[in-house]
């Protein structure tokens, strides 16, 4: 049983969430006053989480890129606070934060789609990285075969090209990254 959260007048704040007790059983982001509550993620995310968070630290330090690759940070964003899958983001400004990291110090922000994320990762989070000026959006879908969705932002909103297994991303921008989405469920 995930521990009750405390009762709460009114709309929650990114304050209101980061003075709770960190808990150890669901994500919880606070997002127009509102929480979105999921469970952690179950070992099939985790593992591809884990590959891919290994591949982007190999591929940034491989480019002499200024980034560093995080997993499940804390970032504001407008409307609140996401913790996505992965991010890369400015290594200076990772090496400055405390608990929480800014929207404009993020490079990609990285979901891994699960059944109980996936209206939330292809809908919700798109728009609000969007709003939060983060340049690129990648989203991992990982069923029926990994397939990853490369977002740039134009626009305002994400244009998106799709890497199937047996494919690379063949990326020159943020930063160099050949990467066929089959390795990470290996």
């Amino acid at each position: 049983m995930h521990p009750a959260l405390p009762a709460h007048p009114g709309p929650w704040t990114v304050e209101d969430l980061l003075a709770l007790p960190e808990d150890t059983h669901r994500r919880i982001e606070p997002v127009g006053g509102s929480l979105l509550l999921t469970p952690h993620p179950d070992v099939p995310h985790q593992r591809a989480a884990t590959r891919l968070c290994a591949l982007l630290a190999s591929a940034l330090t491989t480019a002499d890129a200024p980034f560093e690759a995080l997993s499940a940070v804390n970032v504001l964003v407008p409307d609140g606070l996401l913790i996505p899958d992965l991010v890369v983001v400015d290594a200076a400004a990772a090496a400055e934060a405390g608990s929480t990291l800014r929207a404009d110090d993020v490079v990609v922000a990285v979901e891994i789609a699960s059944p109980s994320t996936r209206a939330i990762d292809r809908r919700t989070k798109p728009g609000l990285y969007a709003a939060a000026g983060i340049p690129h959006y990648w989203r991992l879908d990982l069923a029926p075969a990994p397939r990853l969705h490369l977002g740039r932002l134009e626009h305002g909103d994400y244009l998106d090209r799709t890497v199937q297994p047996g494919e690379s991303t063949a990326l020159t921008e943020p930063f160099r990254l050949e990467l066929d989405p089959a390795v990470l469920l290996r």
